[in-house]
């Protein structure tokens, strides 16, 4: 009787144990068909969400670069106002920059296959 109750208290942990197991797995198993809809549903969200701030990101980006065109310019006068050397370089950086934003806010978005 000893032996066997000696047997029991070395088993009852890892019964136990193994019990709790298999009832976690069991109690978390679906039956059935799997329903993925949900995933679609939180990735055309996910979507819309990307697209809206896309909007707000170039519209930041327009107005930094205005107020960027607009210290530049009063850069390039003051320079022709003083007689520096460099006035056409500045005048072809400015012109450049804004041609860059301007083909980056229409390419970039329509890589990706947005139209804005």
């Amino acid at each position: 009787m000893r032996a066997a109750w000696t047997i029991i208290k070395k088993a009852l942990p890892q019964g136990i144990f193994a019990l709790c197991l298999l009832c976690a797995g069991s109690a978390s198993a679906k039956c059935g068909g799997v329903d993925y809809s949900w995933g679609a549903d939180a990735l055309a969200k996910q979507h819309d969400f990307v697209v809206t701030m896309m909007l707000y990101v170039l519209y930041l980006i327009y107005a930094v670069a205005s107020v960027v065109v607009i210290y530049a310019s009063l850069q390039i006068y003051i320079k022709m106002n003083t007689g520096e050397d460099g006035v056409k370089k500045e005048i072809m950086m400015v012109v450049g920059a804004c041609l860059f934003l301007i083909g980056a806010s229409t390419v970039f978005p329509a890589f990706f296959g947005y139209r804005i």
